[in-house]
């Protein structure tokens, strides 16, 4: 009887552990080269209207966020990487008439968290500094 109870453990351990590798995996293989467009729809109006656009790269990197407004583009952000991290290196913002309006540039710690940002002006002169700092309860 406990080696049935030990064995069904085991089994069920074991088939966490995959379901959880599984479901990681598949939710970056999910966003594999997709464009996730979001639409609004007014109260009594008929017409939808584009109000977001995401696209990821063909590793499942968040690449480029467009919003809009009634009069097109509000605001496109781009996201860059380094080599085959996961990990944003530099990310862009551009106003409504795409001209670029910030750039942000990140470092990160040893265990991947977000360690300090720097926030710069299109003429590339430092505008801020952000730091992160993490504790726990």
């Amino acid at each position: 009887m406990n080696k049935h109870i030990l064995t069904l453990l085991v089994l069920c351990l074991l088939g966490s552990t995959l379901y959880a590798q599984t479901n990681t995996t598949s939710k970056r293989e999910r966003k594999k080269n997709l464009v996730v467009k979001e639409w609004n729809l007014r109260a009594g109006s008929k017409t939808p209207y584009l109000d977001n656009v995401v696209t990821y790269d063909d590793q499942g990197r968040k690449i480029e966020e467009i919003e809009y407004a009634s009069y097109g583009q509000k605001k496109r952000t781009t996201y860059e990487y380094e080599g085959e991290s996961t990990k944003c290196k530099r990310q862009i913002e551009y106003d409504d008439k795409n001209h670029v309006s910030r750039i942000k540039v990140f470092e990160y710690n040893d265990d991947g968290t977000r360690k300090k940002q720097y926030n710069y002006r299109p003429n590339g002169k430092l505008e801020s500094t952000k730091d992160f700092e993490y504790s726990y309860k």
